[in-house]
């Protein structure tokens, strides 16, 4: 603060007045707005350095000298004034935020050493000159008075205060089920300080949560619904609009020197209002005591009971927890790479607490992702994945996750749809809140042939997350196979839209124009996905197979070359290609690549049922061979 700019000023813009000596804020019609101590230190600040970005590091230290707090605290401040100046979301008529570097206050601003401007002239006001004459009350006496005035408007305002929080507690506490807060979204934690970030324990944090609060009294969003807010920069408030939820949970987390710092704010959505705040620095040993205590805090003030799931605990070793945030953090990219890095961490994990059955999950899904996502060989990973789902079943026996783990594997690789549906119904049966075990337990009675239970299943998983891309797409392909193609195509269309890059809903869309025979629109849809995926070869055979149909055999052939040259390198399914070739009229052909699908134990197979490309097929004998000894008959 330079010598003029102290804070006996004044400052004016846009008809407010920041007056430093009284520490207030005036609205253009002289009125005082409320604002908290430290929001009028960042605001006063910010208008004496108007015209100049501010970083956040040195607005932290001027604000909070000699005191760490996270960034959150910043960006809730900021939040609050500019609320009080009136300035909607993203308008910057006040304070730009200036990306990667901190804020700047854009409004014109000019300045006064006296604050004239308050005072209101009558018309009748005497002449200023003519006071000079008027006789002094006594300085000490009239600071008395002030005082005075002042103690007992303090009063008034506690006691007021006091009160009206005793009405609202108890006319709030009365009912637990009044309903006021149903829904909550447990926000990525954020770094405390700049600089020395760990964005897995942050990810691991937010799920370890999410686990815990999950329950039938509260709908609690999942994790994949709410990694894209795990910037520092998010505005929680926006995150829990953007999610459709009445509160968030947002925090910050950091380790250094065997000590673990956390910080957590439970805010309802549709004021912005804290319900309930807390920190925690302990030994890192103890981070688990932390989050059982955030979990029993937050119910609290939310007045629900703990959920079962709150009282989990599946590992007391920091460093196998630790390890697992990490693979979970890769391995929920479904990037092959990505995937592999994941594996490497849950096996860590596994070695240094062996008892970890959470682990084994993860390592199971993991190796099905491979598969599913990546192309792996089934014959090499999928048994690997079972193994790890049966030995976290052995090891914990009421793990929700471990059964729904082993049902998929039962459906997708050992074709056992009795034990699949067996398994599926044992992981809902512990944990009716899972929104994906619903949306894959529809997915194998689709597949199977029951589409009016499928269609039923699916909406009750989305009945818990509707947010979820996975879960929308997944109903947009049950509507298809069920010959509800209209429907289909409105649900997917409106996946793709929320997220172009979503290359699921470019697939799943591109069945529906083919049973339409809308050929282009079928072939666009999957270039979209191939591209997005770099070459996914079930999108390549995809778009071979609507070209065949349209009778543009010189370009299938250049895909089906394409494919081949795939195969030298990775694995490529023959469950593919077969469609391409019965799209050209070699049912010989496909029928053999479909032989040699069923003996690789190929997971798309579990489409031969339902699967409208298969159609013209269904009255072959070696077709109807196929289906009874993939026991689907």
């Amino acid at each position: 603060m330079t010598a003029t700019q102290t804070a006996d000023s004044v400052y004016v813009f846009d008809g407010f007045r920041l007056d430093g000596a009284k520490r207030l804020l005036f609205d253009p019609a002289a009125a005082p707005l409320p604002l908290m101590p430290k929001a009028f230190d960042i605001l006063f600040y910010l208008v004496t350095n108007s015209g100049r970005v501010v970083g956040k590091d040195e607005l932290m230290s001027a604000v909070w000298p000699d005191t760490i707090v996270e960034e959150n605290n910043l960006t809730q401040n900021i939040s609050a004034i500019r609320r009080i100046l009136g300035e909607k979301h993203g308008e910057n008529r006040f304070i730009a935020t200036i990306p990667g570097r901190g804020y700047k206050f854009v409004a014109k601003v000019e300045q006064s050493m006296c604050d004239a401007t308050f005072s209101r002239v009558d018309e009748d006001e005497p002449n200023p000159a003519a006071e000079l004459d008027r006789p002094r009350p006594d300085v000490g006496q009239f600071e008395n008075r002030i005082r005075r005035f002042w103690l007992l408007t303090i009063g008034l305002v506690v006691l007021v205060g006091m009160v009206s929080i005793a009405i609202l507690w108890r006319t709030e506490g009365t009912n637990p089920t009044n309903g006021q807060i149903g829904s909550i979204a447990v926000l990525p934690f954020k770094p405390i300080t700049r600089g020395n970030r760990d964005e897995a324990l942050e990810m691991g944090m937010a799920d370890t949560l999410i686990s815990k609060l999950s329950g039938d009294r509260l709908k609690v969003r999942p994790l994949a619904a709410v990694r894209r807010f795990a910037s520092p920069e998010q505005d929680p408030v926006e995150a829990g609009r953007q999610l459709g939820v009445e509160a968030v949970l947002d925090g910050g987390v950091q380790i250094a020197s065997n000590r673990v710092r956390i910080s957590a704010k439970l805010i309802r959505v549709s004021d912005g209002r804290q319900i309930w705040a807390g920190q925690f620095d302990e030994q890192l040993t103890d981070i688990f005591a932390v989050q059982d205590s955030i979990s029993e805090r937050v119910t609290a003030a939310l007045r629900l009971p703990l959920s079962n799931q709150s009282k989990r605990t599946y590992t007391q070793n920091v460093e196998a927890y630790q390890l697992f945030v990490k693979g979970k953090f890769h391995s929920s990219k479904l990037i092959l790479p990505e995937v592999q890095q994941g594996i490497s961490y849950y096996q860590q994990a596994i070695a240094v607490d062996p008892s970890y059955a959470l682990a084994y999950v993860e390592l199971s899904n993991a190796y099905r992702a491979m598969v599913l996502t990546n192309e792996a060989s089934p014959g090499e990973l999928m048994p690997k994945a079972r193994a790890a789902a049966e030995k976290a079943i052995e090891l914990d026996s009421e793990l929700a996750a471990g059964w729904a783990a082993l049902a998929s594997c039962n459906f997708w690789y050992d074709w056992d749809w009795h034990s699949a549906e067996e398994h599926f119904k044992k992981s809902l049966a512990l944990d009716p809140s899972n929104a994906q075990a619903h949306a894959f337990y529809a997915h194998f009675l689709s597949n199977t042939g029951r589409h009016d239970e499928a269609i039923a299943e699916i909406k009750r998983a989305r009945q818990i997350d509707p947010l979820d891309l996975l879960i929308n797409a997944i109903e947009g392909q049950i509507l298809c196979f069920a010959g509800r193609n209209d429907e289909s195509i409105t649900a997917l269309q409106a996946v793709t839209l929320t997220d172009p890059n979503f290359w699921l809903g470019h697939l799943f869309i591109s069945r529906d124009y083919i049973k339409k025979e809308l050929w282009d629109d079928a072939i666009a849809a999957a270039v979209k996905a191939k591209d997005i995926t770099a070459g996914n070869s079930e999108a390549t055979g995809t778009i071979a197979f609507a070209l065949a149909k349209s009778a543009r055999r010189s370009e299938v052939q250049k895909l089906l070359a394409e494919l081949d040259t795939r195969a030298r390198s990775r694995f490529v399914p023959s469950y593919t290609t077969a469609q391409v070739y019965l799209a050209m009229g070699e049912r010989s052909r496909a029928l053999e690549l479909l032989d040699k699908a069923f003996a690789q134990r190929e997971p798309l197979m579990v489409f031969l049922k339902v699967e409208p490309k298969w159609d013209e097929l269904r009255n072959e004998s070696r077709f109807i061979n196929l289906i009874k000894r993939m026991n689907f008959d």
